[in-house]
């Protein structure tokens, strides 16, 4: 398989892209961070305290997708230089490093929304619990 310099240029949209997604889901779950932190300490309640747990493991989820995410980023641009030094053998080692770490950002994504989705359920799952309480 040929590489060209144009090869790794291909991810950096995408890179990008995933990198703002990341920052949002980041910026979201530290915000609701603070939220249920001030509630906490106004009204110490275990389901918040579960609530910050479930948080805190989620916010390490996305530091360690924005970490792989660097990688292959820092990979692919290492990659266009040692193609334009015409080591090619190398470029080609550097743009698969590039594509695995894109490969676990995106893994780690996928189990951080599996995650999330287990929390909503909790969520929705307390208030179908307190209604039928108040229907009794």
């Amino acid at each position: 398989m040929d590489i060209s310099l144009t090869t790794p240029a291909l991810l950096f949209p995408a890179i990008s892209l995933l990198f703002l997604a990341y920052t949002n889901r980041f910026l979201t779950l530290a915000n609701l961070t603070r939220e249920l932190y001030d509630r906490y300490k106004a009204n110490p309640d275990p389901k918040i305290k579960g609530q910050l747990h479930n948080l805190r493991y989620r916010i390490g989820i996305i530091r360690h997708m924005q970490i792989f995410g660097v990688l292959s980023f820092f990979a692919s641009a290492l990659c266009m230089f040692v193609l334009f030094a015409g080591l090619e053998t190398a470029g080609k080692y550097l743009f698969a490093a590039s594509l695995i770490s894109l490969l676990i950002s995106l893994a780690l994504s996928l189990l951080e929304l599996f995650v999330s989705i287990d929390a909503l359920k909790l969520q929705i799952q307390d208030l179908d619990e307190r209604t039928d309480q108040g229907q009794k």
